[in-house]
């Protein structure tokens, strides 16, 4: 097994961000570079053991993704080729090659664009206790899972501390102004609609999903990663089964581990062992073949 790649080390260039995955560096002429590492976080602790590749993955994705939308949202991404990155990146292609971006920096919006076809997760905790979820008010008697009558925009402010909070809509049009606010709503329902459509016709449900919007030269600009398993929750239709949680094609092999060793979700992290890093890697590279259609990254 080849080793997994938990930090870069660029050299001089300038770090400007270091995420739960992502390395985000200045390259100059306005724009940066992004380096999805094979860092995996779980209950908000980035882990002492990375996933193999899981950076690859999540690139190779994103970029599948920027393309099919390319019609719908104009997006950051100036070249994915390490041979027209800047000359001072080239030393580097060994961290670089397959999980790095070169794109545009924007001035992003400080809200995750949020977008549920289906009732889970955090939105799953608020409907059953309030009946809405981020002011939403939902029909009576959902099932955990259940597919909603309409997609629903249920935003969430960025926190880099802990989970982002969820937010109503007139908190984000306080945000950032009512204009964006509905821009901002209207697009993430349309590029849902699109995405879900395509993961239907490879037998994937698009149960949610996340999306991060900037402003480049005064238009909307789609930013940051788009609809990998980290920023979306897949499930696959064949064994659709409301009432429950699904299977999703994301890291719960490694939650369901850190749960029966009775982790107390405190620093420092545990790190992982072999199998539990195989069976994640694996559910990440499924979901990468089937939403692709390609064999390998």
């Amino acid at each position: 097994m080849s080793t997994a790649l938990l930090q870069t080390s660029l050299g001089d260039l300038p770090l400007v961000a270091r995420g739960k995955v992502r390395d985000i560096y200045d390259v100059g002429n306005n724009q940066l570079l992004f380096v999805a590492t094979d860092r995996i976080s779980a209950f908000d602790h980035v882990l002492a053991t990375g996933i193999t590749d899981k950076g690859r993955i999540l690139t190779q994705l994103s970029l599948f993704w920027f393309d099919l939308l390319k019609d719908t949202v104009k997006n950051h991404l100036v070249t994915a080729d390490p041979a027209q990155f800047p000359s001072s990146c080239k030393p580097y292609l060994d961290q670089l090659t397959g999980r790095s971006m070169l794109v545009k920096r924007a001035k992003m919006y400080p809200v995750e664009c949020v977008v549920r076809g289906y009732i889970s997760g955090s939105g799953w905790k608020d409907y059953q206790q309030t009946g809405s979820i981020c002011g939403i008010k939902l029909p009576a008697g959902l099932r955990e899972s259940d597919k909603l009558p309409e997609p629903i925009f249920t935003p969430a402010a960025k926190n880099n501390i802990g989970h982002d909070e969820n937010i109503s809509f007139q908190k984000m049009v306080d945000t950032i102004g009512q204009k964006a606010a509905e821009d901002l709503r209207s697009l993430t329902l349309k590029i849902y609609e699109k995405a879900s459509k395509h993961a239907a016709s490879k037998g994937l449900i698009l149960a949610d999903t996340k999306f991060e919007f900037g402003l480049i030269d005064g238009e909307i600009t789609l930013a940051d990663e788009v609809l990998t398993p980290d920023s979306s929750r897949y499930w696959p239709a064949e064994t659709y089964s409301p009432g429950g949680a699904q299977p999703s094609f994301d890291k719960q092999y490694v939650r369901d581990y850190l749960e029966s060793i009775h982790w107390n979700k405190q620093a420092p992290a545990p790190a992982l062992p072999p199998e539990v890093v195989e069976k994640t890697k694996a559910k990440y590279l499924e979901a990468f073949r089937l939403i692709t259609r390609l064999a390998d990254l």
